[in-house]
């Protein structure tokens, strides 16, 4: 991905892939809801898709082709994406969220955020970066970002998930630093599909 996904943005063919990315996602979240699973499925964003005036429109397309909810789809957004252009990402961000779309910021913590962008628009979620999770337990600086990171969501009332969770001595950290939500290969490896029959 890093690799490709810059090649892609140059080329200008990250919007149509992220277009066909969101309609397999939400194809997906279709067959899971009608095999009796109601499962969210989340989408990482390009900054060149979420500064199109059409996204939300293309979303829209994509949830009612599908016969999804915007509840069963979360994009995921950077924190630098929050700082290229703020007046449009905030309205494309307020038409998702009009849309039930839930939003949640990737790698936070390493970019350059915007804490006032972050109490002023529609986030739902926060996830820490691997970055943080690494080191632990025996980092203390990065310990004492993510339980920072974790009481910033609390009193902001955004969830909040760390990413990168690869063994269960940064899952009892994690845990005793208060992170209600994990991801990472201690859970499960990447599959193609999911690891349940549709």
């Amino acid at each position: 991905p890093d690799r490709f996904i810059p090649l892609a943005e140059a080329l200008r063919l990250i919007v149509p892939i992220g277009t066909w990315v969101l309609g397999e996602a939400v194809r997906a979240a279709r067959r899971w809801q009608a095999a009796g699973r109601e499962l969210p499925v989340s989408v990482n964003l390009s900054s060149l898709q979420l500064r199109d005036a059409r996204f939300a429109e293309t979303v829209q397309a994509a949830l009612t082709e599908a016969g999804v909810p915007g509840r069963l789809l979360e994009v995921e957004i950077t924190e630098r994406m929050l700082m290229d252009d703020t007046d449009a990402v905030r309205a494309t961000l307020a038409q998702l969220h009009a849309l039930g779309v839930r939003v949640a910021i990737d790698d936070f913590g390493t970019g350059y955020s915007s804490l006032g962008a972050l109490n002023q628009l529609p986030i739902d979620r926060i996830k820490i970066d691997r970055s943080f999770v690494r080191g632990l337990p025996q980092h203390a600086g990065n310990a004492a970002i993510a339980r920072a990171i974790v009481m910033l969501a609390a009193s902001l009332g955004r969830e909040v998930i760390a990413e990168g969770v690869e063994n269960e001595a940064q899952r009892e950290c994690l845990v005793a630093l208060g992170c209600p939500q994990l991801q990472g290969l201690l859970f499960g490896a990447p599959t193609e599909g999911a690891p349940f029959p549709t």
